[in-house]
């Protein structure tokens, strides 16, 4: 598998910097596809601190008809995971946003209601997987109109778009759109073709951002493998630019 790459790579972990701030996870427990119980969180948020995690804003999906969360809901899920935790000082290390489905439901919930962000103005969106919405840019320049700023999850994920030129990556970067790369995908974990594209987007300076999406304990043990990209070197600024979203 992945026979392309050159042999020999470091492991993800020796790219974690000490004090992480990971932008996107789903730690808190009930609320979506991620954690399912506190135990679960708790094992997740140790196995992320023993590797270099410090700080996380955690993103519980919001996707119409699948997973209605609201604002007010995942803090009060947020407020009642802190209580419940037994971590030291994690009420300072620990806070939520969101991850926003492009979908028909988002257009209307910005333009009626704040929403949940990483910090200021800049909101996790994500796409399906099987095709892009069919009013994408439009959603994306209304979204900046409302005076958000996107941060796309996990671009290289997107598989309509791996057999397609970098155009298409440009267009939606020049469209106002940040882009988050799952540090996984660096492992392999997600597939060759994912693997690629994420070695492609980084050689070519398009990614801003990194993040863990961990959901369960099978995502931690992949933390723990070599790089599979060929241009790993260009991912040590992508890691310290997380330090933007301190807290």
């Amino acid at each position: 598998m992945f026979h392309f790459f050159k042999k020999n790579k470091p492991f993800l972990r020796d790219f974690i910097p000490d004090n992480y701030i990971d932008i996107h996870s789903h730690l808190l427990p009930g609320i979506d596809d991620g954690a399912a119980t506190i135990e679960d969180t708790t094992k997740l948020i140790s196995g992320l601190e023993e590797i270099g995690f410090k700080k996380f804003i955690t993103t519980p999906h919001t996707m119409g008809e699948v997973w209605n969360n609201t604002s007010s809901g995942i803090n009060e899920k947020l407020a009642l995971t802190v209580a419940e935790l037994k971590i030291p000082n994690i009420a300072n290390r620990l806070k939520a946003a969101s991850e926003y489905m492009i979908d028909a439901e988002f257009w209307e919930l910005f333009k009626k209601e704040p929403l949940l962000t990483l910090k200021d103005n800049y909101v996790l969106v994500e796409m399906s997987y099987l095709n892009p919405p069919i009013q994408l840019y439009d959603v994306l320049f209304e979204l900046q109109v409302a005076q958000y700023r996107p941060i796309l999850a996990h671009p290289e994920r997107y598989n309509f778009y791996h057999e397609l030129s970098l155009s298409h990556y440009k267009k939606l970067k020049k469209a106002g759109c940040l882009f988050q790369m799952n540090m996984l995908s660096t492992t392999g974990y997600y597939g060759e073709r994912v693997a690629k594209t994420a070695d492609l987007l980084l050689k070519n300076g398009l990614i801003d951002f990194v993040g863990s999406d961990v959901h369960h304990t099978r995502h931690l043990e992949y933390m723990h493998k070599k790089i599979v990209l060929k241009n790993h070197e260009y991912m040590t600024p992508i890691f310290q630019n997380n330090s933007f979203f301190n807290f």
